[in-house]
């Protein structure tokens, strides 16, 4: 049976403030570096000290999430012992607005990533900052169905201390259906092997890209916000995001989108604007996707065109 829980912090002068009230099957955790212990997590006061130890309390399939207090701050070092996400239907969730949002900095290898290998797990509200020589992805998935990321923030240090791309999917085909990536926002600064905010290996089902900003600093011919190797994107919903690269070369996929020849879905109300001037497109011309309203600028300070034109 699904039950609300309250918790209640005294802050100073006596007064009370709410930390969470929300209705779940599961239970909930906290974490928070300064305050927290390896022995923690089962309240705000008595917080764990990092995600996996959090995570460790959690029981899959039933709902548990996970909240990272405010100026909560850990590095993820290593793919497979720093924070692995094994367990079905675990959020995770940053508490604070602004620069007190929980920040999570990638480092010490360009192989740091945040594993992924069960269903429905999911971040929310967190800064991700990449500090080390071309991160290959945030998260790496394998089996990870319905993995959604929400509201976050991706930063790179420097030119050279930058995430090649956000969420790369390595598993076989529908291994990674129903991602979900809403109201993200990446400011890349690296220019050399930048990919896409999303890099799937194979086919993919039911996928949701809806108000994601990108700005990438990169010239090379790719897709801003979704490249697939191989395989058809089908169902796919891409609405009202914003890119923008410094992209110079006329790409063959498109500058939004570079998916399989049998993809399905819309792709509606979204911008990119681009330093290609010539021969540019959004996604690949011979795809079954429907695109509504989408525009595509190659000129700074221009309103850019419809593309696919009106009507073609």
């Amino acid at each position: 049976m699904a039950k609300t829980e309250l918790f209640v912090r005294k802050q100073s002068g006596g007064m009370f403030s709410v930390v969470n009230e929300s209705l779940t099957t599961g239970s909930m955790f906290f974490v928070d570096s300064v305050t927290g212990s390896s022995s923690g997590g089962h309240n705000p006061d008595a917080p764990a000290a990092t995600i996996a130890q959090a995570y460790a309390l959690c029981t899959a399939g039933k709902g548990d999430r996970i909240y990272l207090m405010p100026g909560h701050a850990e590095n993820i070092s290593h793919a497979t012992t720093s924070l692995s996400c094994t367990k079905a239907d675990v959020q995770i969730i940053g508490l604070g607005d602004g620069d007190a949002r929980p920040a999570i900095t990638l480092d010490t290898a360009n192989t740091a990533s945040i594993a992924v290998s069960a269903a429905s797990n999911s971040f929310q509200n967190t800064v991700f900052v990449a500090n080390f020589l071309s991160i290959a992805a945030c998260f790496t998935l394998s089996t990870a169905k319905a993995f959604a990321v929400r509201n976050c923030e991706f930063r790179d240090t420097s030119g050279i201390l930058n995430f090649l791309n956000i969420v790369k999917g390595t598993g076989a085909a529908n291994t990674t259906d129903r991602l979900n990536l809403q109201d993200n926002i990446w400011r890349g600064l690296g220019t050399t092997s930048v990919n896409s905010f999303a890099l799937i290996a194979d086919a993919i089902n039911g996928v949701i890209l809806r108000r994601n900003r990108v700005t990438l600093e990169r010239t090379a011919d790719a897709a801003a916000l979704l490249t697939q190797t191989t395989g058809a994107c089908t169902n796919l919903d891409c609405w009202d995001n914003v890119t923008v690269t410094k992209q110079t070369a006329v790409t063959a996929g498109g500058t939004l989108l570079n998916v399989g020849a049998l993809s399905t879905g819309t792709v509606g109300r979204n911008y990119t604007g681009t330093l290609v001037t010539t021969g540019d497109k959004l996604f690949t011309t011979t795809v079954g996707l429907f695109p509504f309203e989408n525009r595509v600028s190659g000129v700074v300070g221009a309103t850019g065109f419809v593309i696919p034109a009106v009507d073609s």
